[in-house]
């Protein structure tokens, strides 16, 4: 559905007391349109008529007006800099947002997150959760298969018992 007809269904939706409606279809709007800051306020003056300050936070984060209290909601909420990094849903540069406060916020966001992490970050669609250790993920692999070899053993002994007893 294009932005404008979502658009027109949100503010209908709220013109008949359909919050959670109006809400769902930002999220969606924001979530394909992530760069979109004036899609990100609408939301976050949803969040704030719910009466949910950490995601008022969450959407106005990007905001020179916001709402401090909101603001620290957000941040005591996702406390760790890649939950915060991940919670804003920005994708591509920090060059794109519209704003210089908004470019500086997700600058900081992301700067604390590489050094939370002690790896350059970006923003982008996968986690910026650190790599895993390679020899923990082969031990992984190997319980995992060992795992699947008993319980196939478990399964084709109770079968071949099955029909031991019923040929008996």
């Amino acid at each position: 559905m294009p932005l404008r007809e979502t658009l027109a269904r949100v503010d209908a939706d709220l013109a008949a007391g359909r919050v959670p409606a109006a809400r769902q279809r930002l999220r969606g709007l924001v979530s394909s349109f992530p760069n979109d800051l004036a899609l990100r306020r609408r939301l976050g003056e949803i969040y704030r008529l719910y009466g949910e300050p950490a995601q008022a936070g969450r959407w106005l984060y990007l905001e020179p007006d916001r709402d401090a209290a909101e603001t620290s909601a957000f941040e005591a909420r996702y406390a760790d800099a890649a939950e915060r990094m991940n919670a804003l849903a920005w994708r591509g540069s920090e060059s794109l947002a519209e704003t210089p406060f908004a470019k500086e916020q997700l600058e900081a966001v992301r700067a604390a997150c590489s050094d939370a992490l002690g790896r350059d970050v970006d923003w982008g669609i996968s986690s910026p959760a650190p790599e895993p250790d390679d020899r923990t993920g082969r031990l992984a692999d190997t319980l995992t298969g060992l795992g699947c070899l008993v319980v196939a053993i478990v399964i084709v002994a109770i079968w071949v018992n099955g029909l031991v007893a019923l040929f008996d």
